[in-house]
């Protein structure tokens, strides 16, 4: 099931994944996106406690998540990001992004419903995690992007996707 979020033009995305309940690393990986310029924030997955999804509310910009296979209470992670006015998704959350273009993000796991997304053609970007390594591929029209993860990584990394320009800044989180 698809939940779709509030529209954002051509902008700056912050893309993290796999914090798995580190909310002091995933802190330091939001500032890091803020001092880039980000404009939003995505993310992919594993998010692992509720004070992650508080950290997700507080940056005050546009801020998705989907739970990943590591999210064992997904519906209080649910009732959370309601409180906290963040777009949250149990398996799939759309950001249209102007001109009919979009970003889709999920976890990754399911490798099946990565491959019907993909086929689908619809999607300009599709954000995920799961595996803890970065990737940037373009499938078709579609940009692949994983920012690899917070923590079970290291060095622990995010990304910052520019949708105006289509570039992504992988980058370690220090």
């Amino acid at each position: 099931m698809f939940r779709l979020g509030r529209k954002i033009a051509g902008m700056k995305i912050g893309i993290v994944s796999d914090s798995h309940g580190a909310v002091a690393i995933l802190r330091r990986a939001l500032a890091m996106l803020a001092e880039r310029g980000a404009e939003a924030i995505v993310h992919c997955g594993d998010v692992g406690s509720g004070e992650c999804i508080t950290a997700l509310g507080e940056t005050d910009l546009p801020a998705y998540a989907v739970a990943g296979n590591m999210d064992h209470h997904p519906g209080r992670l649910q009732t959370q990001a309601d409180a906290e006015n963040v777009h949250f998704s149990l398996d799939t959350i759309l950001v249209p992004l102007g001109d009919d273009k979009y970003l889709a993000a999920i976890h990754g796991d399911d490798s099946r419903a990565m491959a019907e997304l993909l086929e689908q053609g619809r999607f300009d970007y599709l954000c995920h995690g799961h595996t803890h390594q970065p990737r940037d591929e373009k499938i078709g029209r579609t940009r692949v992007i994983n920012p690899g993860a917070l923590r079970h990584a290291h060095p622990p990394t995010a990304a910052i996707l520019d949708t105006n320009a289509d570039t992504v800044e992988l980058f370690a989180v220090r």
